[in-house]
């Protein structure tokens, strides 16, 4: 950031508290979708839906690889941030 900028330096860490985070987020995350997951079988169990190995496969798949994307981006936008890599960044009219 410009020294100019009504907003306040975030404070640095060392590299290791950040990728600390994001493991955390991840392993959350890995536990968000299985739980997901298992209310969607049993949501549809519920419901009478006929289950096949193929359409479990895709279904639970397609959920886990949804919500570990979503959390990966989001971790390494925060990774970005905290380790100050944001505020590295000049704009190009200065």
């Amino acid at each position: 950031m410009s020294s100019d900028s009504p907003l306040p330096a975030s404070p640095q860490r060392s590299g290791s508290t950040h990728w600390r985070h994001f493991r955390r987020l991840m392993a959350f995350m890995t536990v968000l979708a299985l739980v997901t997951i298992g209310l969607a079988v049993a949501s549809l169990r519920a419901d009478g839906v006929p289950f096949h190995l193929h359409f479990m496969i895709a279904m639970g798949g397609g959920i886990f690889v949804a919500l570990l994307l979503a959390g990966a981006l989001m971790g390494l936008a925060f990774v970005s941030n905290r380790s100050g890599h944001d505020d590295k960044v000049n704009d190009i009219d200065d």
